[in-house]
């Protein structure tokens, strides 16, 4: 029983990867395709908080912290290519990361679900990691170190 619900597990779990990962190089694809500062225009981000409708009121903090982060990452991911494909690799990919930390931590400040948050928990190391090992994969000083983000306790 064990065993076939971590196969499931893993099995939604490699979808959402791939459908992140789909969802990332659209959002590539589609700021490459537009006139440069067009991006914000179309950010399809923005009005997340316009459109929540929960009577839960940490929803309107969680929608406003998600926009925050998605538009920072959109923005940050928005680079003049240098011609090092490697070094394009890294900038845009460092702040997509840095934006799934943020992400997370907001569902951990304001999920509920234990499941959900552990994978916000595994999403910050994962990411974390990630980021460091870019850098030092380019010979770049890693990022200073940050303290875990603080956890608010759930009514």
């Amino acid at each position: 029983m064990q065993l076939k619900l971590a196969r499931r597990f893993q099995h939604s779990r490699v979808l959402v990867v791939g459908i992140a990962t789909a969802a990332f190089t659209a959002s590539v694809f589609a700021a490459m395709q537009m006139p440069m500062g067009a991006q914000h225009a179309h950010d399809s981000t923005t009005g997340l908080v316009d459109v929540c409708t929960s009577r839960d009121p940490g929803e309107a903090d969680f929608a406003a912290e998600n926009d925050a982060a998605m538009n920072k990452m959109m923005a940050a991911m928005a680079i003049k290519p240098s011609g090092d494909i490697d070094r394009d690799f890294a900038a845009m990919m460092i702040p997509h990361h840095q934006g799934a930390i943020e992400m997370a931590q907001a569902e951990l400040r304001h999920g509920r679900n234990e499941q959900l948050r552990r994978i916000a928990q595994e999403i910050i190391v994962e990411q974390q990691q990630e980021i460091a090992a870019m850098h030092l994969a380019l010979d770049q000083p890693l990022p200073p170190s940050a303290p875990a983000p603080t956890q608010t306790s759930h009514q």
